[in-house]
């Protein structure tokens, strides 16, 4: 089996370690140089970079009929407010490697598309009173981030539907692990910064706006949620998928959970825009009933473990 992966990046490449595991091969689509972060990422497991943008109708095209591969999975895009910065350039890379990528998959017949949304695609505006967010919520916060991921599943739902290809949409809450934040995460930027100066003995400068409560999911269980996505069979039509936790966690508590490996651990906040939570739980049951999926991580072992690999590149 054989997977096309667009962009090489943090989640690509945490799933293409569970792929090898099955002795699957993986090819990533990404116009810009990964060579490095990939060989950091992946070591001496069996994968291929093509350097092309995944808007190219053609050179996705071209690398399916090449490489013949089962599963499609799309990470390549924007994040965050680089979305709207500014949203014309955010919108043709988000909605235009969508539909290149529906395109490519409904003309190449690949059996399964596995679409990378986000947490974020729901409209907090309206979370109030709410006990937990299912993925029956609406979605469309009105920012340009959000709007563009509701758009994308709308895209890949009627592709599935109209072309008959089997689509999963994951989404994940803020993924932290060995990224290089081309895409815009800041939060995951956040997490990295507090656990560098963890292990450096220097100071995290964090600004006051990533202060905020947020739902996390560590990069390793992240890999095994899309490996499960992409393999598990007798999944319904619709498929889609809350990943974290399960819970909001405060920076106060993610602060905690890093001293519990890295007790010196020494914090500037600096002060601007004022942080918005997000408290109201997202409800991954569906993923556990569905996928067999939850967290193997607690939050104080994922970011030891991601202490070390920070240690381990600092070596």
């Amino acid at each position: 089996m054989t997977t096309i992966i667009t962009g090489a990046g943090l989640i690509g490449t945490a799933y293409a370690k569970e792929a090898a595991k099955r002795g699957e091969k993986t090819i990533f689509i990404d116009p810009l140089h990964r060579g490095d972060y990939l060989a950091m990422r992946l070591g001496d497991i069996d994968y291929e970079i093509i350097n092309d943008d995944s808007r190219s109708l053609s050179a996705l095209i071209d690398a399916i009929k090449k490489h013949k591969p089962d599963t499609f999975l799309h990470t390549a895009g924007l994040i965050g407010k680089r979305v709207a910065d500014p949203i014309r350039a955010g919108y043709d890379l988000n909605i235009g490697s969508m539909m290149a990528v529906v395109e490519a998959v409904r003309i190449t017949g690949i059996k399964r598309l596995v679409q990378l949304s986000t947490f974020g695609v729901y409209d907090w505006r309206i979370s109030d009173g709410h006990s937990v967010i299912s993925e029956s919520f609406p979605r469309g916060s009105g920012s340009a981030y959000s709007n563009s991921k509701a758009a994308q599943e709308l895209i890949v739902e009627a592709y599935r539907i109209q072309c008959g290809f089997e689509a999963v949409v994951l989404r994940p809450g803020n993924v932290f692990g060995m990224g290089h934040f081309w895409g815009g995460s800041g939060g995951g930027k956040k997490i990295y910064s507090l656990i560098e100066a963890g292990v450096k003995g220097t100071r995290a400068v964090i600004p006051e706006e990533q202060t905020m409560a947020f739902e996390y999911i560590y990069a390793d269980d992240m890999g095994r949620a899309v490996d499960l996505a992409a393999t598990v069979e007798g999944l319904p039509a619709d498929a889609t998928y809350n990943l974290s936790w399960g819970r909001a966690i405060t920076f106060d508590e993610l602060v905690s959970a890093v001293k519990t490996s890295l007790p010196d651990l020494d914090i500037e906040i600096i002060s601007g825009t004022r942080p918005e939570s997000r408290m109201t739980p997202l409800d991954i049951s569906r993923a556990r009933d569905e996928l067999g999926w939850k967290p193997s991580f607690t939050l104080e072992e994922a970011l030891a473990a991601y202490a070390n690999e920070i240690r381990a590149q600092n070596e």
